[in-house]
């Protein structure tokens, strides 16, 4: 296993070369080969950390989970399809899960502090445990219907919603042409619609 740097700011973007390069780069480390890991490492290091910042609000707990993604996709490239989507929304999907578990861990956590101290008797006022209550049935449902789309609708929503990017960005983030970016955002956003029971 690579010995890993410390997670450099960066760019969200590849380096230049490195865009078209990097389902190479997972195939190759799919292999054992660290100087191929090394230059993925290079590539996509500061949009790893990028992400993880954005969902997180916390450096420290960022650069974390940057490292334990990085691991991550050295322990994994062997599963990386190029048939199923681009090997930069591969990588980013599964920064962008990492981050999300990291926040659901640390809710869960401040969730048993509240409930031991309800227990104590320091509970809050009732409907602030309803708003509580409903809140995580609403994320649990998102949840599940996020994961009713297809990989490429997920990726593309998660990274414009979720992270706050553009289309274009997006577009440039996927390498894929910005026509085909509105198609799966507008398809995944009805198929959540449609999912969630949202009126029209």
């Amino acid at each position: 296993m690579p010995t890993l740097r410390p997670v450099p700011d960066g760019d969200p973007q590849p380096r230049s070369g490195f865009g078209d390069n990097l389902g190479y780069l997972l195939g190759r480390c799919a292999s054992g080969d660290t100087a191929a890991f090394e230059q993925l490492y290079d590539a996509v290091a500061g949009a790893v950390l990028g992400i993880s910042i954005r969902v997180i609000r916390d450096r420290a707990q960022a650069e974390e989970v940057a490292q334990d993604v990085l691991l991550e996709i050295w322990r994994t490239s062997s599963r990386y399809v190029p048939e199923r989507g681009s090997a930069r929304g591969w990588i980013m999907t599964i920064a962008h899960r990492r981050a999300v578990d990291r926040v659901r861990r640390e809710q869960a956590d401040h969730d048993r502090e509240v409930l031991v101290a309800s227990r104590d008797g320091r509970g809050r006022p009732y409907d602030e445990v309803v708003d509580e209550v409903e809140a995580n049935i609403e994320r649990e449902q998102v949840r599940q219907c996020l994961e009713s789309l297809t990989e490429l609708q997920r990726e593309s929503i998660a990274l414009a919603y979720y992270d706050g990017r553009t289309y274009r960005e997006v577009s440039r983030f996927l390498s894929a042409p910005l026509g085909t970016v509105k198609t799966r955002l507008r398809d995944g956003l009805i198929r959540l619609r449609d999912c969630m029971g949202v009126a029209r």
